[in-house]
């Protein structure tokens, strides 16, 4: 991270490093408690519990894109990469670098032996968080070598039979606190409470722990709702006829109309059309415990051609022949794969240089905001389903932990203003996200150095851009502010958390990152103010209940504050939510002022009128 901190600005606080990553780089949310285990480093960073020096060049220059090659001194630990130059001259600023190691996708050498150039030999590195960073070392000291080899084996641990940080920060926390970390992030999700919270259990719906030791299905949670109808054997054989198992289970209800939104995976149909008696039997039933409508819609989040050439691998689509009284939909979100060559295009044209007269352009043909347009309508279909036809919608993709996610996760917060709460959100997250498996270790690459990776693609990260548009829109209505969502992203790369590590609940459970690892929600939940949004108590109740965004792309835009703040002539400072603050902290103050205005006056009146009854010959 580019900063012109101090370092008596850096030294200053305990809590100053914990600001989220603003658009003009002079504040992290990857920042640090105050020295490790109580005692100040004699660096200008305050290290983490658990953070340990690895390596340390005095004679490095960082080839800045902005500032031009800066000369000064590398620390890498355990857990960051930390540059700071020298300044030349008083008064100057220093350039800090601060970057978790989690962030780093690829570390690559450059230049050789037989390089002459200024500053061509040395280390180039990639980040997941839209930067790429540049160190020159000196030939003659082989300073190179030994920083290579730290960062890749701190950076990339599991590709060195190591540890992921977030186990020795946990750990070391823990001694220092003596076994307490005060609020338990872990604790924000109870299944069986969110259920009780929908009206689960009912008349037509029950919570089954039929899953509890992983068997049925090892990427679903130990939890399910299901129709009532459905007897433990029965889910089984639904199981089966599903990809990787995933059946429908419930995700929300409509406490008013009992519309339901369920997920799974595609159906097994295959080339020849495979029908399944138990599974067409399985929709029916989700279809019937909702009285208010006899239809049931399907949202497919694939476009239509996907899902035809997904038969040839034995997957495919319900037909509308074989499942009574359904409706299947189309809803054209692509795969993956075309999710990261987007992204990686807008890495391109905001990092680092760009071109004014070519950038509207460049947006453009990264096709990025129309990715996020077709998320947000498919969303909004989903709602006005559920919402104003009250009709059950299931929602599926191919296997159902990736665009299954984003459409069911967005719906329901557009649905339900509970999700738009902090605590609500951070449920949102655990239970559509991670409790239904949603594949972080191989989307993020936590910890790897597979960087071509193929199973990597920014799939959470839409979906929290996706949630910012809707904030942008209904600006009052979330409970959190932009600096959440940062944050989130921040550490879903940084691994200092365990929230987003492993690919499925069976594996944190197998893991025991609950135990062994610190929640984020922890981390954000212990200091909530700087997370607020200052105009969320004045959101309106009724109509507005329902948020429907306005899925357009004349409607979007891309989002500066994340993927720009790291180009200084493209970031915008986000001074908005603070003079928000001001705004309404003046406000609230004349407020007050006008009610001592009023009750001094009512006590004047009061006052005279005693007087004038005195005074009056009738007494």
């Amino acid at each position: 991270m580019e900063s012109s901190a101090s370092l008596a600005d850096k030294l200053a606080s305990k809590t100053a490093s914990n600001n989220s990553l603003d658009s003009s780089s002079k504040s992290s949310s990857l920042g640090s408690k105050h020295g490790q285990n109580g005692v100040l480093r004699d660096t200008p960073f305050a290290y983490l519990d658990g953070e340990e020096d690895q390596d340390q060049k005095n004679d490095v220059t960082y080839v800045c894109p902005y500032r031009g090659p800066v000369f000064g001194a590398l620390t890498i630990t355990n857990y960051r990469l930390y540059f700071r130059s020298l300044p030349l001259r008083d008064q100057e600023p220093p350039v800090v670098v601060d970057v978790p190691l989690g962030v780093i996708a690829r570390v690559e050498k450059i230049g050789g032996a037989t390089s002459r150039g200024e500053n061509s030999y040395g280390i180039e590195i990639f980040c997941k968080d839209m930067r790429n960073l540049r160190f020159a070392h000196k030939q003659q000291n082989h300073s190179r070598r030994t920083v290579f080899e730290k960062l890749q084996t701190n950076a990339f641990p599991l590709s060195y039979s190591g540890r992921l940080f977030a186990f020795a920060h946990a750990a070391a926390a823990s001694a220092v606190n003596g076994g307490s970390s005060g609020w338990d992030g872990w604790a924000v999700y109870e299944p069986l409470a969110e259920l009780r919270r929908l009206g689960v259990p009912n008349d037509m719906w029950r919570a089954t722990k039929l899953n509890e030791s992983y068997t049925i299905c090892d990427s679903y949670p130990a939890v399910w709702a299901v129709p009532k109808a459905a007897s433990d054997d029965f889910l089984r054989r639904v199981a089966q006829f599903r990809s990787r198992c995933r059946l429908p289970v419930l995700s929300w209800m409509n406490p008013r109309t009992q519309a339901t939104i369920t997920r799974c995976s595609q159906p097994l149909v295959g080339v020849s059309g495979k029908r399944n008696a138990d599974d067409e039997t399985y929709l029916s039933y989700i279809m019937e415990a909702n009285a208010q409508s006899d239809k049931l819609t399907i949202m497919d989040a694939r476009p239509s051609a996907n899902a035809i050439a997904n038969k040839a691998k034995g997957g495919g689509y319900e037909s509308e022949d074989a499942y009574k009284n359904v409706e299947i939909n189309f809803l054209d979100i692509h795969n993956i794969h075309v999710m990261r060559e987007s992204l990686r295009k807008v890495k391109e044209a905001c990092f680092p240089t760009t071109d004014d007269s070519k950038w509207q352009t460049a947006i453009d043909n990264t096709l990025w905001l129309k990715h996020i347009r077709c998320i947000l309508a498919g969303a909004v279909r989903i709602v006005d389903k559920v919402e104003t036809m009250s009709t059950s919608v299931v929602v599926h993709c191919s296997d159902g932990w990736d665009r299954t996610a984003q459409l069911t996760a967005l719906s329901m917060l557009l649905l339900d203003p509970h999700y738009r709460t902090v605590r609500g959100f951070e449920v949102l997250i655990e239970k559509e996200w991670l409790s239904f498996g949603h594949k972080f270790q191989q989307r993020i690459g936590h910890g790897d150095n597979k960087h071509s990776d193929a199973d990597r693609s920014p799939v959470f990260l839409q979906f929290i851009d996706s949630v910012w548009q809707v904030s942008q829109q209904f600006n009052n209505a979330f409970e959190f502010n932009e600096h959440f969502l940062i944050t989130i992203v921040d550490h879903l790369y940084s691994c200092r958390f365990g929230t987003f590590l492993c690919n499925t609940e069976a594996e944190r459970v197998t893991e025991d990152l609950k135990h062994k690892t610190t929640s984020l929600w922890t981390h954000i939940n212990s200091s909530l103010d700087q997370y607020l949004n200052p105009l969320f108590p004045s959101f309106t109740q009724g109509a507005e209940l329902v948020l429907r965004p306005i899925a357009s792309v004349r409607a979007l835009r891309l989002w500066k504050g994340l993927y720009c703040r790291w180009n200084p002539g493209l970031c915008v400072p986000q001074h908005g939510c603070q003079r928000t603050r001001e705004l309404l902290s003046k406000q609230d103050q004349l407020f007050k002022h006008v009610n001592e205005l009023r009750l001094k006056s009512n006590n004047r009146s009061n006052s005279m009128q005693t007087t004038t009854r005195l005074a009056s010959p009738m007494h």
